[in-house]
């Protein structure tokens, strides 16, 4: 496992900012978490890749802005609309390419907007992960609150019904926050498991960097191991959740430690 860290730490720094911050700060392995369109450009991008490949480092994974709009552009009734986001799904998979990244994560379904049967939702997502891999871009379902991957269940019913043509994204936070258990999503995911944004948390936080909270690693991290894990441990917190820029370095070093642990 390697230690990595995702741009939207530094959100709202301008990520060609945040990326130079991080990358000063001694961090190689990032999830590039574009904001907007413009960020999509490929001159644009192939200046993140110099800036990348000059210090050595790379990106393993990209976060679309459109996150919050899956549930309306993918999985609505309005089949069109998915259709013509198929297409413009291609614009972040181009962009996975130029920036060497092999990784789309994914929101998905909201769960308190459901407007499609659970099976056109896993017939949609196999549509959108064949297509990135016509890229070599593996799309990767994260469990996110309040959206329908924030269920044990639903992860193990999607893994049945896409069976290897799904992947997905182990998110801390987002279980602490949905009231899931992380582990129970761990092993749910099992070995399509192919990213994980690593966090903390404590009785008064649900998002704190790595070793800042109360978070018991050993279980996850056996878990991990058992289901061959080998991918990057990301950390993704947002900015107003620690203070100065030198508690990322605590962060790392906390999240090597885990990454080299035997």
């Amino acid at each position: 496992m390697r230690a990595g860290i995702s741009t939207a730490c530094l959100y709202p720094a301008p990520l060609e900012d945040a990326f130079s911050a991080l990358l000063s700060l001694g961090f190689r392995c990032f999830e590039v978490f574009v904001n907007t369109c413009s960020e999509l450009r490929g001159g644009y991008l192939g200046r993140l890749r110099r800036m990348a490949d000059e210090a050595g480092g790379a990106v393993k994974s990209l976060h679309p802005f459109t996150s919050g709009y899956e549930n309306f552009l993918l999985f609505s009734e309005y089949e069109r609309r998915f259709d013509d986001a198929l297409e413009f799904y291609k614009n972040y998979f181009h962009a996975c390419n130029l920036l060497g990244a092999d990784l789309l994560v994914l929101h998905g379904q909201r769960s308190d907007r459901r407007s499609i049967p659970e099976q056109e939702t896993f017939a949609r997502y196999a549509r959108l992960y064949a297509l990135g891999r016509t890229f070599g871009v593996t799309v990767a379902q994260e469990n996110v609150n309040r959206c329908s991957s924030d269920d044990a269940g639903f992860v193990r019913r999607m893994k049945k019904a896409c069976g290897c043509g799904c992947a997905f994204v182990l998110d801390v936070k987002q279980a602490v926050r949905g009231g899931a258990d992380p582990l129970a999503l761990c092993a749910a995911m099992g070995d399509r498991l192919v990213h994980v944004h690593l966090n903390d948390n404590s009785a008064a936080s649900d998002c704190l960097l790595p070793g800042f909270g109360t978070m018991d690693y050993a279980p996850l991290m056996g878990l991990l191991r058992s289901v061959g894990y080998d991918g990057a441990l990301m950390i993704e917190v947002y900015r107003g959740s620690f203070g100065a820029l030198g508690e990322l370095l605590e962060a790392k070093r906390t999240v090597e430690a885990l990454a080299g642990a035997r």
